[in-house]
Protein backbone atom coordinates (compact mmCIF):
# COMPACT_ATOMS: atom_id res chain seq x y z
CA UNK A 1 0.00 0.00 0.00
CA UNK A 2 0.96 3.51 -0.84
CA UNK A 3 1.37 6.66 1.97
CA UNK A 4 -1.44 8.65 0.82
CA UNK A 5 -1.27 10.39 4.15
CA UNK A 6 -1.68 14.56 3.21
CA UNK A 7 1.01 16.99 4.05
CA UNK A 8 1.39 17.78 7.34
CA UNK A 9 0.61 21.50 8.10
CA UNK A 10 3.21 23.41 10.06
CA UNK A 11 2.92 24.24 13.73
CA UNK A 12 2.47 27.70 12.97
CA UNK A 13 -0.82 26.88 10.83
CA UNK A 14 -2.32 24.80 13.54
CA UNK A 15 -1.67 27.71 16.00
CA UNK A 16 -3.47 29.72 13.82
CA UNK A 17 -6.82 27.58 12.82
CA UNK A 18 -7.24 26.59 16.58
CA UNK A 19 -6.81 29.99 17.38
CA UNK A 20 -9.25 31.49 15.30
CA UNK A 21 -12.39 28.59 15.44
CA UNK A 22 -14.12 27.80 17.19
CA UNK A 23 -12.38 29.70 20.14
CA UNK A 24 -12.56 32.52 18.60
CA UNK A 25 -15.31 33.91 20.76
CA UNK A 26 -13.50 33.42 24.22
CA UNK A 27 -10.40 34.91 22.96
CA UNK A 28 -12.61 38.25 22.15
CA UNK A 29 -14.06 38.46 25.91
CA UNK A 30 -10.74 37.71 27.32
CA UNK A 31 -9.21 40.54 25.34
CA UNK A 32 -8.58 42.68 28.55
CA UNK A 33 -7.34 39.75 30.27
CA UNK A 34 -4.35 40.65 32.05
CA UNK A 35 -2.48 37.43 32.33
CA UNK A 36 -2.49 34.69 29.32
CA UNK A 37 -1.84 30.60 29.92
CA UNK A 38 -0.29 29.30 26.20
CA UNK A 39 -1.57 26.20 25.94
CA UNK A 40 0.16 23.69 23.07
CA UNK A 41 0.50 19.86 22.90
CA UNK A 42 -1.52 16.55 22.29
CA UNK A 43 -3.90 16.44 19.32
CA UNK A 44 -5.95 14.00 21.01
CA UNK A 45 -6.62 16.62 23.88
CA UNK A 46 -6.70 19.38 21.35
CA UNK A 47 -11.06 19.65 21.40
CA UNK A 48 -11.46 19.36 24.52
CA UNK A 49 -8.02 21.49 25.51
CA UNK A 50 -10.45 24.41 23.33
CA UNK A 51 -13.68 23.53 25.81
CA UNK A 52 -11.85 24.15 28.81
CA UNK A 53 -10.57 27.67 27.74
CA UNK A 54 -13.99 28.53 26.57
CA UNK A 55 -15.47 27.23 29.45
CA UNK A 56 -12.60 29.09 31.78
CA UNK A 57 -13.38 32.37 29.59
CA UNK A 58 -17.10 32.57 30.88
CA UNK A 59 -15.89 32.86 34.86
CA UNK A 60 -14.97 36.65 34.11
CA UNK A 61 -11.11 35.57 35.56
CA UNK A 62 -8.38 38.15 34.37
CA UNK A 63 -6.76 35.08 32.50
CA UNK A 64 -6.92 34.28 28.78
CA UNK A 65 -6.05 31.10 27.57
CA UNK A 66 -4.85 30.20 24.14
CA UNK A 67 -4.76 26.79 22.79
CA UNK A 68 -2.80 25.02 19.63
CA UNK A 69 -2.22 21.60 18.79
CA UNK A 70 0.98 20.22 16.91
CA UNK A 71 1.30 16.69 19.28
CA UNK A 72 2.52 15.89 22.30
CA UNK A 73 6.53 15.91 21.63
CA UNK A 74 6.03 18.99 19.97
CA UNK A 75 4.17 20.43 23.14
CA UNK A 76 6.70 18.73 25.75
CA UNK A 77 9.52 20.53 23.47
CA UNK A 78 7.86 24.03 23.65
CA UNK A 79 7.55 23.95 27.28
CA UNK A 80 11.26 23.04 27.46
CA UNK A 81 11.86 26.04 25.48
CA UNK A 82 10.08 28.26 28.10
CA UNK A 83 7.91 29.71 25.13
CA UNK A 84 4.39 27.87 26.31
CA UNK A 85 3.13 27.58 30.08
CA UNK A 86 1.28 23.76 29.77
CA UNK A 87 2.02 21.45 27.60
CA UNK A 88 -0.78 18.87 26.56
CA UNK A 89 0.30 15.27 26.79
CA UNK A 90 -1.02 11.81 25.74
CA UNK A 91 1.74 10.73 27.16
CA UNK A 92 4.31 10.08 29.68
CA UNK A 93 7.75 12.58 29.56
CA UNK A 94 10.86 10.79 28.14
CA UNK A 95 13.90 10.52 29.92
CA UNK A 96 15.52 12.42 27.55
CA UNK A 97 12.97 14.67 27.35
CA UNK A 98 13.75 15.66 31.54
CA UNK A 99 17.53 15.38 30.74
CA UNK A 100 16.77 18.70 27.86
CA UNK A 101 14.43 20.55 30.60
CA UNK A 102 16.96 19.73 33.23
CA UNK A 103 20.04 21.37 31.09
CA UNK A 104 17.94 24.45 31.05
CA UNK A 105 17.72 24.61 34.73
CA UNK A 106 13.51 23.51 34.49
CA UNK A 107 11.99 20.95 36.52
CA UNK A 108 8.76 19.57 35.17
CA UNK A 109 5.85 19.02 36.91
CA UNK A 110 3.16 16.46 35.77
CA UNK A 111 -0.38 17.35 36.44
CA UNK A 112 -2.77 14.59 35.62
CA UNK A 113 -6.18 15.86 34.21
CA UNK A 114 -8.48 13.16 32.92
CA UNK A 115 -8.19 9.54 31.23
CA UNK A 116 -8.35 8.46 27.72
CA UNK A 117 -9.66 5.15 26.37
CA UNK A 118 -7.69 4.57 22.68
CA UNK A 119 -10.63 3.20 20.59
CA UNK A 120 -10.15 0.39 17.37
CA UNK A 121 -12.03 2.09 14.25
CA UNK A 122 -13.96 0.66 11.83
CA UNK A 123 -16.28 1.80 8.60
CA UNK A 124 -20.04 1.58 10.45
CA UNK A 125 -20.36 -1.15 7.76
CA UNK A 126 -17.86 -3.43 9.20
CA UNK A 127 -19.34 -6.44 10.90
CA UNK A 128 -15.98 -7.02 12.86
CA UNK A 129 -17.67 -7.89 16.40
CA UNK A 130 -14.36 -7.99 18.80
CA UNK A 131 -11.06 -7.71 18.22
CA UNK A 132 -8.01 -9.21 20.44
CA UNK A 133 -5.19 -7.63 21.96
CA UNK A 134 -2.86 -10.57 19.65
CA UNK A 135 -4.39 -9.70 17.05
CA UNK A 136 -3.89 -6.05 16.93
CA UNK A 137 -0.39 -6.38 17.31
CA UNK A 138 -0.71 -8.94 14.17
CA UNK A 139 -2.13 -6.05 12.08
CA UNK A 140 -0.16 -2.99 12.85
CA UNK A 141 3.20 -4.72 13.94
CA UNK A 142 5.83 -5.03 11.65
CA UNK A 143 6.50 -8.52 10.47
CA UNK A 144 2.54 -9.73 11.90
CA UNK A 145 0.83 -12.07 9.13
CA UNK A 146 -2.63 -10.45 9.24
CA UNK A 147 -3.44 -8.65 6.62
CA UNK A 148 -6.72 -8.90 4.90
CA UNK A 149 -9.70 -9.20 6.47
CA UNK A 150 -10.69 -12.58 5.32
CA UNK A 151 -7.98 -13.72 8.19
CA UNK A 152 -10.04 -12.08 10.81
CA UNK A 153 -13.43 -13.83 9.55
CA UNK A 154 -14.88 -10.74 8.10
CA UNK A 155 -16.43 -10.67 4.13
CA UNK A 156 -16.84 -7.45 3.06
CA UNK A 157 -18.34 -8.19 0.08
CA UNK A 158 -15.47 -7.87 -2.23
CA UNK A 159 -12.15 -9.56 -2.90
CA UNK A 160 -10.74 -6.21 -3.44
CA UNK A 161 -11.31 -4.76 -0.27
CA UNK A 162 -10.03 -7.94 1.49
CA UNK A 163 -6.34 -6.21 2.09
CA UNK A 164 -6.91 -4.39 4.90
CA UNK A 165 -5.98 -0.91 5.04
CA UNK A 166 -4.11 0.15 8.52
CA UNK A 167 -4.41 3.64 9.86
CA UNK A 168 -2.17 4.92 12.29
CA UNK A 169 -0.50 8.59 13.77
CA UNK A 170 2.55 10.06 13.05
CA UNK A 171 5.37 9.48 15.71
CA UNK A 172 5.49 12.77 17.11
CA UNK A 173 2.18 11.82 18.57
CA UNK A 174 1.43 10.62 22.30
CA UNK A 175 -1.22 8.32 20.81
CA UNK A 176 1.53 6.59 18.36
CA UNK A 177 3.75 6.51 21.54
CA UNK A 178 0.88 5.13 24.16
CA UNK A 179 -0.42 2.63 21.20
CA UNK A 180 2.95 0.94 20.50
CA UNK A 181 3.64 0.55 24.00
CA UNK A 182 0.69 -1.19 24.89
CA UNK A 183 -0.01 -3.01 21.82
CA UNK A 184 3.07 -3.55 20.02
CA UNK A 185 5.67 -4.53 23.13
CA UNK A 186 7.29 -1.23 23.88
CA UNK A 187 10.30 0.79 22.42
CA UNK A 188 11.17 -2.59 20.65
CA UNK A 189 7.72 -2.68 18.72
CA UNK A 190 7.62 -1.16 15.37
CA UNK A 191 4.57 -0.45 12.92
CA UNK A 192 4.31 -1.84 9.51
CA UNK A 193 5.42 0.16 7.27
CA UNK A 194 2.73 0.78 5.00
CA UNK A 195 0.64 1.58 7.34
CA UNK A 196 -0.94 5.07 6.33
CA UNK A 197 0.23 7.67 9.45
CA UNK A 198 -2.06 10.34 9.99
CA UNK A 199 -1.83 14.08 11.54
CA UNK A 200 -4.64 13.99 13.89
CA UNK A 201 -7.14 11.92 15.55
CA UNK A 202 -9.68 13.32 13.58
CA UNK A 203 -8.26 12.54 10.28
CA UNK A 204 -7.57 8.97 11.71
CA UNK A 205 -11.30 8.52 12.11
CA UNK A 206 -12.84 10.51 8.99
CA UNK A 207 -10.10 7.63 7.09
CA UNK A 208 -12.14 4.72 8.59
CA UNK A 209 -15.01 6.82 7.80
CA UNK A 210 -14.64 6.64 4.16
CA UNK A 211 -12.60 3.92 3.96
CA UNK A 212 -14.77 0.21 4.34
CA UNK A 213 -11.35 -1.36 4.10
CA UNK A 214 -9.88 0.50 7.14
CA UNK A 215 -8.98 0.41 10.48
CA UNK A 216 -7.43 2.89 12.84
CA UNK A 217 -6.63 3.99 16.46
CA UNK A 218 -7.73 7.28 17.96
CA UNK A 219 -9.17 8.78 21.16
CA UNK A 220 -12.76 7.74 21.98
CA UNK A 221 -13.53 11.00 22.62
CA UNK A 222 -13.59 11.74 18.49
CA UNK A 223 -16.24 8.70 17.71
CA UNK A 224 -18.74 9.48 15.29
CA UNK A 225 -21.78 7.75 13.80
CA UNK A 226 -20.00 6.89 10.55
CA UNK A 227 -17.74 4.54 12.28
CA UNK A 228 -17.63 1.25 14.79
CA UNK A 229 -16.28 1.18 17.78
CA UNK A 230 -14.74 -2.25 18.12
CA UNK A 231 -14.80 -3.88 21.67
CA UNK A 232 -11.42 -5.24 22.80
CA UNK A 233 -10.51 -8.36 24.42
CA UNK A 234 -7.29 -8.39 26.65
CA UNK A 235 -6.86 -12.18 26.71
CA UNK A 236 -8.07 -15.21 24.14
CA UNK A 237 -10.88 -16.78 26.02
CA UNK A 238 -11.60 -13.24 28.17
CA UNK A 239 -14.69 -10.60 27.92
CA UNK A 240 -14.90 -7.86 24.59
CA UNK A 241 -15.01 -4.69 26.43
CA UNK A 242 -15.89 -1.71 24.42
CA UNK A 243 -14.49 1.82 25.78
CA UNK A 244 -16.32 4.08 28.19
CA UNK A 245 -16.12 6.36 30.98
CA UNK A 246 -16.49 3.18 33.08
CA UNK A 247 -14.43 0.75 31.57
CA UNK A 248 -11.55 3.12 31.39
CA UNK A 249 -12.11 4.19 35.48
CA UNK A 250 -12.38 0.57 36.24
CA UNK A 251 -9.26 -0.25 34.29
CA UNK A 252 -11.14 -3.58 32.74
CA UNK A 253 -10.81 -1.56 28.84
CA UNK A 254 -7.10 -2.79 28.01
CA UNK A 255 -6.07 0.11 25.88
CA UNK A 256 -6.90 3.39 28.11
CA UNK A 257 -4.48 5.49 29.62
CA UNK A 258 -4.02 9.37 31.81
CA UNK A 259 -3.85 12.78 30.20
CA UNK A 260 -0.84 14.83 31.50
CA UNK A 261 0.03 18.29 31.01
CA UNK A 262 3.25 19.32 31.90
CA UNK A 263 5.04 22.83 33.54
CA UNK A 264 8.61 23.91 33.48
CA UNK A 265 7.95 23.72 36.93
CA UNK A 266 5.86 24.32 40.18
CA UNK A 267 3.04 26.21 38.18
CA UNK A 268 2.40 29.42 39.53
CA UNK A 269 -0.09 32.68 39.59
CA UNK A 270 -2.62 32.14 36.51
CA UNK A 271 -1.38 28.91 35.49
CA UNK A 272 -1.60 27.40 39.21
CA UNK A 273 -5.23 28.68 38.55
CA UNK A 274 -6.34 27.45 35.64
CA UNK A 275 -5.11 23.70 36.74
CA UNK A 276 -7.38 24.00 39.80
CA UNK A 277 -9.96 24.92 37.78
CA UNK A 278 -9.71 22.14 35.39
CA UNK A 279 -9.21 19.27 38.12
CA UNK A 280 -11.67 20.56 40.24
CA UNK A 281 -15.59 19.15 39.64
CA UNK A 282 -16.87 21.90 36.95
CA UNK A 283 -13.28 21.29 34.95
CA UNK A 284 -13.89 17.41 35.24
CA UNK A 285 -17.49 18.05 34.06
CA UNK A 286 -16.04 19.87 30.56
CA UNK A 287 -13.70 17.01 29.87
CA UNK A 288 -16.47 14.08 30.63
CA UNK A 289 -18.94 15.90 28.58
CA UNK A 290 -16.55 16.00 25.85
CA UNK A 291 -16.28 11.99 25.61
CA UNK A 292 -13.01 11.92 27.86
CA UNK A 293 -13.26 9.85 31.33
CA UNK A 294 -12.63 12.40 34.15
CA UNK A 295 -10.28 11.80 37.00
CA UNK A 296 -13.05 10.38 39.63
CA UNK A 297 -16.50 9.52 38.66
CA UNK A 298 -18.91 12.83 39.03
Amino acid sequence: MIDVAPPRLPVLALTLAVFVAPWLGGCVRSAGAHAEVRNLGSDTMLEVAGAWAEAFDKLDEPIAVTVSGGGSGTGIAAMIAGSIDLANSSRKMKDGERKRAEKRGHSPVEHHVGYDGIAIYVHKDNPLPSITMAQLKALFGDGGEITRWSQLGVDLGDEKRDPIVLVSRQNNSGTYEYFREAVLGGASGRFKPDCLNLNGSKDVVEFCARSRSAIGYSGLAYATPQVRVVPVIKKDGGPAVAPSNDTVIDGSYPIARPLFMYTKGQPQGATARYLEWIKSDDGQRVLQDHGYPPLRKL
